[in-house]
């Protein structure tokens, strides 16, 4: 599923597809449905078609990580060769090295419901981004 959204990326207009093959189990999980394998395959062309039907964004952003991180690597460039910046929410306490590379924000963090979600300022899950000088926690934009 894709959606525009406006509030997941902070002062970003961003395209959220949502990723099947989750390999989070995290309890009070709002969609348990993507640890199966559903939906179509993403590819640079359903990319494309996306970002064409979806006139002024300016984030792709994918919700979930899959089973495959070297296509998820690429597909990240190529949305970025579409002068989109790029995003990842991964429900993981680390992602690997290389993820650093190829994102402009990255969300880490298992969804724990006495935590909260991003807008608690309790929450365990962090949103960084890319800054000239590495990387900056932007978490408290979400806190009201």
């Amino acid at each position: 599923m894709t959606s525009v959204v406006l509030e997941e990326i902070p002062d970003r207009v961003s395209l959220a597809v949502e990723i099947s093959h989750c390999r989070g189990n995290c309890e009070g999980c709002h969609s348990p449905f993507l640890r199966k394998d559903i939906g179509r395959e993403l590819t640079p062309e359903v990319i494309d078609a996306l970002v064409a039907d979806n006139f002024g964004v300016n984030c792709f952003l994918f919700l979930g990580e899959g089973r495959d991180p070297e296509t998820l690597l690429d597909l990240a460039d190529h949305a970025r060769s579409l002068g989109l910046e790029v995003a990842v929410y991964s429900g993981r306490e680390e992602v690997e090295d290389i993820y650093w590379d190829h994102f402009d924000y990255i969300k880490l963090g298992p969804y724990k419901p006495a935590f909260g979600p991003l807008n608690n300022p309790k929450t365990n899950q962090r949103l960084y981004r890319r800054v000239d000088s590495g990387w900056e926690d932007i978490t408290f934009r979400f806190w009201r």
